[in-house]
């Protein structure tokens, strides 16, 4: 498998790629743009773009009222902050309500391992899946990264993007067909299925070519 470019360099081209000319996407940050890459749909259209600074609740909540008037805001941190910080306003304002916000969750898993545990997010997924009305899409690669962020545009109601900081192998292609709500079979086989999402989709693919050397077919 190609390696392909980082799946938060994916986002922040994507981000800017469908929002730059829709005038109802609005973008908010953290102070952490240059990690997020949500500065390259700041730098081009910095007056839809709002740095609300290190204050993540407010970050949330600004967002659902942005919504409220039609908007279409993505919010922009690290995953564990969305999760923690964002989680008050993320279940009162934006889940119970059924807002129309866009909530993207970047450095998911230990991708931000540099910055030590205070920055991973490995409860992330469990803790937005819980909440009603918000769907949760987890990248696995540049190609799925960029449909995630026109499908969270083009779809109505609130959305968790989980994205990693890292490069990932390059699994599918661009006539790919994707469909919130409905897993894809990458490989068949008969005799084990392994479940996987986001980055770990990779590496699920590796474990089944380790497994049919020692003639086990793993669907």
């Amino acid at each position: 498998m190609n390696v392909s470019k980082a799946i938060r360099d994916a986002y922040g081209e994507a981000l800017l790629k469908y929002g730059k000319d829709n005038p109802k996407v609005v973008v908010l940050d953290a102070d952490v743009s240059s990690s997020t890459k949500s500065k390259l749909f700041g730098q081009a259209v910095p007056d839809r773009f709002f740095n609300v600074g290190i204050a993540e609740s407010n970050l949330v909540a600004m967002a659902a009222g942005f919504s409220t008037t039609g908007l279409i805001p993505f919010v922009n941190t690290f995953a564990v902050f969305i999760s923690t910080l964002g989680l008050l306003a993320s279940r009162s304002l934006i889940s119970y309500t059924n807002l129309n916000v866009k909530l993207a969750g970047g450095y998911s898993g230990l991708s931000d391992a540099f910055d030590g545990p205070s920055h991973h997010s490995i409860e992330d997924i469990a803790i937005m899946r819980t909440l009603p009305n918000i769907k949760v899409l987890c990248a696995s690669d540049e190609i799925i990264t960029d449909w995630m962020v026109k499908a969270a545009i083009e779809t109505e109601g609130p959305i968790y993007l989980r994205l990693s900081r890292d490069s990932v192998p390059v699994i599918y292609n661009q006539d790919t067909k994707f469909e919130i709500g409905k897993g894809k079979v990458l490989k068949e086989g008969s005799d084990a299925t392994i479940i996987a999402c986001g980055i770990m989709v990779s590496n699920a693919l590796k474990a089944a070519e380790i497994l049919a050397e020692k003639a086990l077919a793993c669907e």
